[in-house]
C-alpha cells in the first residue's frame, strides 16, 4: 500500500446489493463495481486495494448494514487499527 493510504475498506460481498452509492460517494475513487455476481445475484463492489483515505463516507451512504467496514490507520502505524464501523 502506498504512502497516501490512511485507511482500508472491507466489503462483505455477500451483503452488497450493488447499488453503487459508495462508488459515487468515494472522494478517492477506490471503489469499483465488480464484474462477477455475488450469491444473491448482484454485481458487488470491490476495493481497488490502495488509495483509501479512511474518511468513511462509503460506510455512511451504504444502505446495507454491515456491508462496508472502514479501518483507519494512525499516522505511526503500518496496519489499520481503528474501525469507523
Amino acid at each position: 500500500m502506498g504512502e497516501a493510504d490512511r485507511g482500508d475498506v472491507k466489503i462483505a460481498e455477500h451483503l452488497c446489493k450493488g447499488c453503487c452509492l459508495c462508488v459515487a460517494a468515494c472522494p478517492a475513487k477506490v471503489l469499483v463495481q465488480s464484474d462477477f455476481l455475488n450469491r444473491q445475484g448482484y454485481f458487488s463492489i470491490s476495493y481497488v486495494g490502495s488509495g483509501c483515505t479512511g474518511c468513511g463516507i462509503c460506510f455512511y451512504v451504504c444502505p446495507e448494514p454491515g456491508a462496508i467496514t472502514v479501518l483507519v490507520r494512525k499516522d505511526n502505524e503500518k496496519a489499520p487499527k481503528k474501525s469507523v464501523a
